[in-house]
């Protein structure tokens, strides 16, 4: 068999109907299919190996990572890799067929890249977390051309230049810490509008607020690395509720969102104020 030139690396936990999604999207890509492989980095799913294994049927390879966290799993199934692009996406994503193929056109050694997100339209009626993500949600161009980073449920990498910068931290934005890490080491990041790919939205306030607190704490602690990090964070903490007026912008501008804009603002406020003050509870070393 054959060396693929790509290799498809994506993190697992016990969401077998998201993994069936994905893998479906990985199938129709418009590359030929012997020019990439995938490899399931399954963090030990309470569902079992077997259940993934029967999802998976045979498209992937799966490598079991014991150690907790998405960071982990992506290290451990990129360890596997075989091809000398990594082209890495989230289990619950669903690529568009021209994802994998814009991507390895463009990556180059030295240079990273971050694709295209959307949020994909949610089933069912339209909830006020799902308007909001809709309108806010994984901005992945401005967080490359602005803020130079890429969510890592898309991006593109030479499988020698990721050896050389290392893997994937846990306990802090496994994301923005690593591409940090990778420009500090003198590699650059490129956005390709071509590479895309859906996330889906969360469907409540309660899937909102989960993944709210996790990256809470994730940002917290990368910030207390930075020089002045606390009275940073303290700063960007207070001023959350300044920014609801401009979002809510953004979703009044956004189509998708007509007919849940007001539940929208509802679920809006909240979460400012939310990250407000978790953020200000954080800064003097209360739990959140």
């Amino acid at each position: 068999m054959s060396t693929p030139r790509i290799s498809v690396v994506l993190p697992h936990y016990n969401d077998l109907h998201g993994l069936a999604l994905c893998l479906d999207s990985i199938d129709r890509q418009t590359i030929d299919r012997d020019a990439y492989e995938i490899i399931v980095g399954d963090n030990a799913s309470p569902c079992g190996i077997e259940a993934v294994e029967a999802v998976v049927a045979g498209r992937a390879r799966v490598v079991t990572v014991t150690e907790k966290g998405a960071g982990p799993a992506r290290n451990g199934a990129a360890a596997q890799a075989r091809g000398e692009i990594l082209a890495f996406i989230d289990s619950d994503c669903v690529a568009q067929p021209g994802w994998l193929a814009a991507g390895a056109a463009m990556v180059q050694p030295g240079t990273f890249l971050g694709g295209h997100m959307f949020v994909l339209p949610p089933e069912g009626k339209l909830t006020g977390s799902a308007a909001v993500e809709l309108a806010l949600a994984f901005d992945n161009e401005s967080y490359v051309r602005k803020s130079q980073f890429t969510v890592t449920a898309n991006l593109f990498v030479m499988r020698a230049d990721f050896e050389r910068i290392g893997g994937f931290r846990t306990g802090v934005s496994e994301d923005i810490e690593w591409c940090n890490r990778a420009i500090r080491m003198g590699m650059k990041i490129d956005y390709c509008g071509d590479a895309s790919v859906g996330h889906p939205p969360r469907p409540d306030w309660n899937a909102m607020l989960k993944k709210t607190r996790r990256i809470q704490r994730e940002l917290f602690l990368l910030s207390l690395e930075q020089p002045r990090g606390r009275l940073r964070w303290v700063a960007r903490s207070a001023m959350q509720p300044a920014f609801i007026p401009s979002d809510y912008a953004r979703i009044l501008r956004t189509p998708e969102t007509e007919g849940a804009r007001a539940k929208a603002l509802g679920t809006l406020i909240a979460l400012r104020f939310w990250r407000g003050g978790a953020g200000l509870l954080q800064a003097i070393g209360l739990p959140i």
